[in-house]
Parts: structure tokens; sequence; C-alpha cells
């Protein structure tokens, strides 16, 4: 039986599929607000605030 292959390693794989989504869903959230009108700088602050009410 042939071993697994991996792009990067057994551990970096997924870490690096994480990254990658999270990239993305950054940039297609900050694209949507954009449409909107709203600047980067509003949509992290809204981030900022809705991350603060989770930790509360």
């Amino acid at each position: 039986m042939a071993p697994p292959t991996y792009i990067i390693s057994r551990v970096g794989d997924p870490i690096f599929a994480l990254l990658i989504g999270l990239g993305a869903t950054v940039t297609r959230i900050n694209r949507e607000a954009k449409e909107k009108g709203k600047t980067t700088e509003q949509t992290i602050e809204a981030g900022k605030r809705r991350l603060s009410s989770l930790f509360k």
C-alpha cells in the first residue's frame, strides 16, 4: 500500500486549509460590505464589535 501523499505535511495540510478558508471568508465579507457602500475600516469595526460581544 502506498503511503499517503501530503501537500505540506500531515499536520500542515489541515492548518493550511483553515487559513485558506478563513481568507476566502474575509474576502467575501469585505466584498459584500463594499457593495453595500461600507469601507473596509467600517467592516473591521463591525467584526470587532461582534467578536467582543461573543466573549463577554
